[in-house]
Order: structure tokens, then C-alpha cells, then sequence
């Protein structure tokens, strides 16, 4: 018989540069499968550092990438007991905007790539978080979300972003496809999309300049 249990736990995330008076955007960056965050908020350090602040949840679930046992990577979710662990991640992510006191006069980016994308979208739907963008890069839309679920979104202010590269291996054919019928449903005129020569890879030069 499976049983459940509650419990405490902790984990680490990641930030990059200070939070100051200085600072107009307030980033929430959640990294793809395989990363662990003090890796990938690597790629938001070509942004203005007085301007930008940079906010990296780590995934809570860590596994060696490669049968040496050497190099660490994470994942969100499963298709394990996903609500439960759903809940757990947002729990932690709520956690980790408490903890960091963000002022509510900053311009709040919510990024996610590839498996990020799923995550950062159910944080924002369930939390009802309002920021200023919306960044979808390489990633898709949970097949749970509808329409009504974003009736809080203020459309006149919030920008919506969808990145993706045009030779991206997770992202071709029916599946690319289905991806876009799902954005247009939820998003219709208000969603930007923007595509690169390349695969199911991060940009430097696309963070740089997506502001």
C-alpha cells in the first residue's frame, strides 16, 4: 500500500548581482532538465548588473548525468505523482520569493526554458503572480492550462514572449504545432514569437537584447 507523508525540507537557489534602488527588473529564471541553477543563470550575466537582478530556483531533484558519476544535473517534475510534486515546487518557489522581499514597484520577468517553461507558467497561473513578461524559451505549455485560467492578467501591461529555436529536436512537426494552437488559445495577439537558426539551446545573445 503507498502511504503519504509531510515533511520539512530545504534547498538552495541561486542570485545574480544585488538588489538595489538601482534595479528595474526583477528576474525569476527556471532553468531546463539536466541544469543545476548556479550553472545556468550564467546565461543571464550579459544583462546590465545594475539593472538587472536575477532570481534562480534550483530543482529539487538531482541525478548524475552521465554513468561516470561526475556531473550533476536536476529535474522539476516526472510524470511521477506530478500533482503532489506540482504543489511541492511551488511551495518551494513561493518560498524563495518570501525569502528575497522583492519590492512591488520593480518589473517582474518570469523566464523559463524547456522544462522551466511548464514550471514558470504553473507558478505564475496558480499563484497569480502579475509580472511585466512572460519569457517561454524552448519549452511547452501544460496541457492543463486554459483560458480562463489567466483572468487575472492584465493584457495592456504584461508582454509574452516565446522563444524557440528552428531546428529544435522537441519542437518540430505535430508537436510544434499542437505548441502553437495551445499559445494562440491562451495568448491570441498578445504573444511575440521569436526564432533563431539553431536546436533545444540557451542564447546569450537573445537574453542580451530581449528587453
Amino acid at each position: 500500500m503507498e502511504k503519504t507523508v509531510s515533511y520539512s525540507a530545504k534547498n538552495t537557489y541561486v542570485t545574480l548581482n544585488s538588489l538595489t534602488e538601482s534595479t528595474v527588473n526583477i528576474w525569476v529564471v527556471f532553468h531546463g532538465i539536466g541544469y543545476l541553477s548556479r550553472f545556468f543563470v550564467k546565461y543571464f550575466e550579459s544583462l546590465d548588473p545594475t539593472e538587472n537582478y536575477i532570481i534562480a530556483p534550483q530543482a529539487p531533484s538531482k541525478y548524475y548525468l552521465k554513468s561516470e558519476y561526475k556531473y550533476v544535473g536536476a529535474s522539476w517534475l516526472t510524470k511521477e505523482n506530478t500533482t503532489v510534486e506540482t504543489e511541492n515546487v511551488l511551495n518551494y518557489v513561493d518560498a524563495v520569493l518570501e525569502a528575497e522581499q522583492i519590492p512591488s514597484n520593480g518589473n517582474l520577468i518570469v523566464f523559463g526554458f524547456s522544462q522551466g517553461v511548464s514550471i514558470g507558467l504553473r507558478w505564475m497561473v496558480k499563484r497569480k503572480i502579475k509580472c511585466s513578461q512572460l519569457i517561454l524559451f524552448a519549452g511547452g505549455i501544460p496541457n492543463e492550462l486554459k483560458k480562463e485560467h489567466l483572468d487575472f492578467v492584465d493584457w495592456e501591461t504584461m508582454k509574452i514572449k516565446v522563444i524557440y529555436g528552428k531546428s529544435d529536436e522537441f519542437l518540430r512537426g505535430d508537436t510544434l504545432v499542437n505548441e502553437k494552437n495551445k499559445m494562440n488559445i491562451l495568448f491570441g495577439n498578445n504573444l511575440e514569437v521569436i526564432t533563431f537558426e539553431g536546436g533545444h539551446e540557451m542564447k546569450p545573445e537573445i537574453i542580451q537584447n530581449i528587453l
